[in-house]
């Protein structure tokens, strides 16, 4: 299951999570957001009580994307202990996102 957060929530749900966490910032108007959203949906399933799935709208909340530096759409950042570790831009497959993940287990 993939959980929404929102600038408010970020920082106790992802940045304070006990497990690792990959954010998936997103828009509703993105056509590329929508190609990556079924993959982050399935590794959510896959992971499930390793690794915690999170999407941020980036309209609704725009403080995080600033924080992040968050230029362009889709962009999957992959926390660790509350550290950003990696980052993943653009549509990529899932042979692409799934090491990553695997890396912040």
């Amino acid at each position: 299951m993939v959980e929404e957060v929102n600038d408010g929530t970020f920082e106790q749900e992802v940045l304070k999570s006990d497990l690792p966490v990959v954010v998936d910032f997103w828009a509703p108007w993105c056509g590329p957001c929508r190609m990556v959203s079924p993959i982050v949906e399935k590794l959510s399933e896959e992971y499930k009580g390793k690794v915690k799935f999170c999407k941020l709208n980036v309209d609704e909340n725009p403080e995080m994307a600033r924080q992040y530096k968050v230029m362009s759409i889709p962009i999957l950042l992959f926390f660790k202990q509350g550290q950003l570790v990696d980052q993943s831009l653009g549509a990529v497959p899932e042979s692409v996102l799934r090491p990553k993940v695997e890396d912040i287990l």
